[in-house]
């Protein structure tokens, strides 16, 4: 039983566990859920933390983690001598926030030519006190490994009947800490079965209650984050499924169990040092001026960019009035701005549109071989959302044996591959056939993988769940793809393209990152697919007819995959396509294929490729681009295939005509959205709460991975090393990194991300606006609270900034 605590003049009750329980729930809320590699998403780190203002939030990341989350000034003195940023922008920002900061533009420009400190952790941790936090990381990271594996282990951990009792039952074997030095503190770890009662015993040891308890429950959290994230992923999975899942409450009782150990081996001045460090935790203020010359550097770098936004805005096209030659929908992905301006020039008269890539099907995707065991499903949707179907690929002729046999035989190769004696002298033994594969990737030589199969939409049963798409949820499914579109009240072009899209790279532990977050971290191309059949249907368009969606007899809707990193478009289905089309379908395709051609030579110069033609015509020089440019993509020595969504800045959600003829630099997801067809602002509401949210994830996570990349990134990509299947460590040791590779962000010389907040523009009158955020309490904190910028767009490009937020 603890006895009151008498700490600066107050009495302190012993927790009971009720208190105990709460106190762990706050500290597990703030931990950013960490997804597998094979389905990488881009995560807000900050995400438990948005409740906070931004300010609030850095003092707190600050205090608890000596987390840097403010830029370095360094970015802004770049910004300022390349003409990205002015003088002009820090006097706004100064004009906007004309509180007690004292300030002005001669001390604001003094601040930006002085290097910041960087912030030290004022919570105490037994750990890092003792000088033993990598010791600690790296034993809990090593039990995390084993525990998660998914089939990268030649020999698996006995998981047992849960996570805290398997570790129990591997620390009483564990030698490390003796081999360490570390006497005795392998039998101090030994505790209470339960992990809420071994939070409450390492608490009591401890000396923590009151004010300090939720600081050193997030501190201990994150002294092993990368873990804990990824337990916190499999909790939001399990919640998702309507399941309990406290494997983070685990990894929480673990790591105070290794503080309590540690403090109960201590010496007496140790002791004595622990005490007087936690006697400091209640008294910690921040002093609210400290952030004042950051923040309004990062308010005016954010005005750069919302400054040439609106500039383009008020100068918005008028739309077509004729039916387009073809409509394609692309992701909202910043990676499909520049391909839709370079579509738009190839093919005069098109309409491009964007949409969240996973094309409004939440499904669950069973490639080939899925049904028979073969493979895996994925779901294909955002990580916010729990998928509602199954879809197979059928196996079009029905080569079912001969495929599972060869899957068998592959399984078995890549077992000998990567066994534990055998891939030692994998290349020795294979000889001259592993030569000449490394020479065929080095040379860009081996052929890229082709689609095949075809959705099967009708209703059967793989793996003992129903799979297909019943015909009443068919219409539903159209209808809502067409309104959210924007589509309900417009006429169909002859050729409809909806285009998925996936990067390619190999050697890459992060190449799920290169695919689409809409679609959880993989490629769109099925559930583009999907879609097509769905409005290519006649049973589906005679339902739609009746609930008044007449399509044009003459419209076909084909599906592509658009490749990121080398802008090549693949369609699919093309078989499909009727006679009376044939000439449209020859067009797209020389369309596509200029357009990808100009879409490389943009990109080419930030690709360190030099642009030899800068013709639509594809000379032989511009051949050669193309192929360099192809090339990183087969490249297993290339770190950087592509710069993915690096530069977002941006969220537009408006018609194309606001936004066309204007050059975004590959740093706005655009979502195409017309208010006047929206009845009730459905539409509105889900771009607002999934769309605007999944992109302010991806913005946060550059910008966290930027800011403090040791904290919130995975540190430098040439050392990682695959572990579980799950993740990467950086060397053979530490921690789950999770976040993003330096590589993804710098370029040896400079950074390729500007660390700023999304602005956001919605083309929608304000009082829906205002509606939408007054029902949806956590997506109005992300306004509230700084975490993005939300600007209405009215009349003749007009815009306001809503919901002025504090400094």
């Amino acid at each position: 039983m603890m006895d009151d605590l008498v700490l600066l003049g107050r009495t302190l009750a012993p927790p009971t566990i009720e208190t105990v329980q709460a106190a762990v729930a706050r500290a597990c809320a703030r931990i950013a859920p960490v997804w597998p590699l094979a389905d990488f998403v881009a995560v807000n780190p900050f995400v438990g933390l948005s409740g906070m203002g931004f300010a609030e939030a850095c003092d707190w990341m600050g205090a608890v983690a000596g987390a840097e989350m403010l830029p370095p000034r360094s970015a802004w003195r770049a910004a300022l001598r390349e003409g990205r940023l002015t003088c002009a922008d820090l006097d706004t920002a100064l004009a906007r926030h004309t509180g007690p900061h004292g300030l002005d533009r001669a001390a604001l420009l003094h601040a930006l030519h002085t290097d910041r400190t960087p912030p030290t952790a004022s919570v105490p941790d037994v750990a890092d006190l003792l000088g033993q936090a990598a010791f600690v990381a790296e034993r809990i990271s090593a039990f995390c490994a084993a525990w998660f594996d998914e089939g990268q282990a030649a020999w698996p951990l006995d998981r047992g009947p849960s996570m805290f009792a398997a570790w129990r039952d591997w620390v009483r074997h564990d030698r490390t800490p003796d081999a360490a030095g570390l006497p005795g503190l392998r039998q101090a770890l030994w505790g209470p079965a339960d992990p809420l009662a071994t939070i409450e015993a390492a608490l009591a040891r401890l000396g923590v209650r009151g004010p300090a308890t939720d600081a050193i429950l997030h501190r201990a959290l994150l002294g092993i984050g990368g873990w804990a994230g990824f337990a916190r992923g499999r909790g939001w999975v399990a919640a998702l499924d309507g399941r309990h899942d406290d494997t983070l409450q685990a990894i929480l009782a673990i790591r105070l169990a290794w503080d309590a150990a540690l403090l109960a081996t201590a010496t007496q001045p140790q002791a004595a040092q622990w005490r007087a460090a936690l006697a400091t935790v209640p008294t910690a203020t921040p002093d609210p001026a400290e952030h004042a010359p950051d923040l309004l550097l990062l308010e005016a770098a954010e005005i750069a960019v919302q400054r040439r936004i609106e500039a383009g805005l008020a100068r918005s096209a008028s739309a077509p009035d004729a039916r387009p030659a073809v409509q394609a929908a692309f992701c909202i992905d910043v990676r499909s701005e520049p391909y839709r301006r370079a579509f738009e020039q190839a093919i005069p008269g098109v309409e491009t549109i964007g949409f969240a890539g996973f094309y409004g099907v939440a499904m669950e995707w069973l490639p080939r071989g899925a049904a028979e065991g073969l493979a895996a499903g994925r779901a294909q949707c955002p990580v916010l959302l729990q998928p509602g179907v199954r879809v197979c690929e059928a196996v079009l002729d029905g080569a079912v044996p001969r495929m599972a046999a060869w899957q068998r035989m592959v399984g078995a190769w890549r077992a000998w591959k990567g066994g534990a004696a055998s891939c030692f002298p994998f290349v020795e033994v294979t000889g001259l056939a592993a030569g000449l594969r490394l020479v065929a990737d080095g040379f860009g030589w081996r052929r890229a993988r082709q689609p095949g199969g075809r959705p099967d939409l009708e209703p059967g049963e793989a793996c003992g769940h129903p799979t297909g798409i019943a015909s009443s949820a068919r219409v539903d499914t159209a209808e809502a793809v067409l309104r959210a579109m924007s589509l309900a009240r417009g006429t169909l072009a002859r050729l409809v393209l909806l285009a998925g899209h996936e990067g390619a790279s190999v050697n890459n532990p992060h190449a799920a990152g290169l695919d689409c977050g809409a679609c959880g971290g993989h490629g769109g191309g099925p559930n583009a697919r999907v879609v097509a059949l769905l409005l290519n249907d006649p049973s589906v368009r005679a339902g739609l007819a009746a609930r008044g969606l007449v399509l044009p007899s003459d419209s076909w809707v084909l599906a592509a995959t658009h490749d990121t990193t080398s802008d090549d478009v693949a369609l699919h289905d093309t078989e499909l396509v009727p006679p009376t089309h044939l000439a449209d379908l020859a067009a797209l395709e020389a369309g596509l294929d200029a357009a990808s051609h100009l879409a490389r030579l943009a990109r080419a110069p930030g690709l360190g490729v030099t642009p030899e033609a800068r013709r639509l015509e594809i000379t032989p020089a511009a051949r050669r681009l193309d192929m360099l440019v192809r090339r990183r993509t087969r490249d297993w020595a290339q770190v950087r295939p592509e710069w993915a969504l690096a530069g977002n800045a941006a969220f537009i959600a408006a018609p194309r005509a606001r936004t066309r003829g204007m050059d975004l630099e590959g740093r706005a997801f655009l979502h195409s959205y017309d208010w006047r067809q929206d009845t009730g602002f459905a539409t509105l509401t889900l771009i607002l709460t999934a769309p605007m949210v999944v992109a302010s994830w991806i913005n946060l996570q550059y910008y966290g991975s930027v800011v403090d990349n040791r904290v919130f990134g995975a540190g430098d990509k040439v050392l990682h090393n695959l572990v579980g299947g799950v993740g990467v460590l950086e060397g053979n040791g530490g921690d789950l990194r999770v976040g993003l590779p330096w590589q993804s962000l710098h370029d040896g010389t400079r950074l390729r991300h500007d660390p700023v907040r999304l602005s956001v523009y919605v083309d929608a009158p304000l009082p829906a606006i205002e509606a939408v955020l007054d029902a949806q309490p956590d997506v109005a904190a992300l306004v509230r609270n700084g975490w993005l910028h939300l600007f209405r767009v009215g009349e003749n490009g007009h815009v306001a900034r809503l919901r002025k937020q504090p400094g």
